[in-house]
């Protein structure tokens, strides 16, 4: 089962959203913190969305979740879950159309993700990082309960310039502190 909020459903990605997939990664805004460049081909959309539509969320590596709207079915976004080989530790990142910023959506589905990778799939770490300029991803990231681990200035080279990284960590005992977890078990 994927997380779902009232508002959102966080699912596997599928032929058909690879439109709205172009259209919000094509916007220079979303992308320009981004590991892409604006334009996103309709081409490259639809490889993307193959490719993330092919992926295992139990498994080691990446797998990239749709976030959609609830009420209407629109792809608004994607998180992706990086999960590392031991599978007890996992990074994250996000992305949103700018249409549906400013509206707590993204803070929304981080954290349905959260719960399920703390609750279900028994995460002891979650990781995140962000450039250094993006402040509104920093403050989510610290808003869901991420902490600032370090800052590596000048570590990654994009769209032609070097920029500072934020690192920002998460606890499964410091997630349990703010969200107690029922566990299927009852422990």
């Amino acid at each position: 089962m994927y997380p779902q909020t009232s508002r959102l459903r966080l699912r596997r990605f599928r032929p058909d959203d690879a439109p709205a997939l172009a259209a919000y990664r094509s916007d220079p805004a979303v992308a320009r913190y981004q590991g892409w460049s604006a334009p996103v081909s309709p081409e490259a959309a639809a490889q993307l969305v193959e490719r993330f539509a092919a992926g295992d969320p139990g498994e080691p590596g990446w797998f990239q979740y749709a976030v959609e709207l609830t009420s209407t079915g629109e792809l608004i976004g994607d998180i992706g879950v990086r999960l590392h080989d031991n599978l007890m530790q996992a990074e994250l990142g996000f992305t949103l159309s700018r249409t549906h910023q400013g509206r707590g959506y993204a803070a929304e589905a981080v954290t349905a993700l959260l719960e399920r990778l703390f609750a279900e799939q028994g995460l002891h770490r979650v990781s995140a990082e962000c450039d250094a300029r993006n402040t509104a991803s920093a403050r989510l990231l610290e808003r869901v309960g991420f902490h600032l681990e370090g800052r590596r200035p000048a570590h990654s080279w994009i769209k032609g310039e070097w920029t500072d990284d934020l690192l920002y960590g998460l606890l499964a005992a410091d997630w349990e502190r703010c969200h107690p977890v029922v566990r299927p078990d009852g422990e």
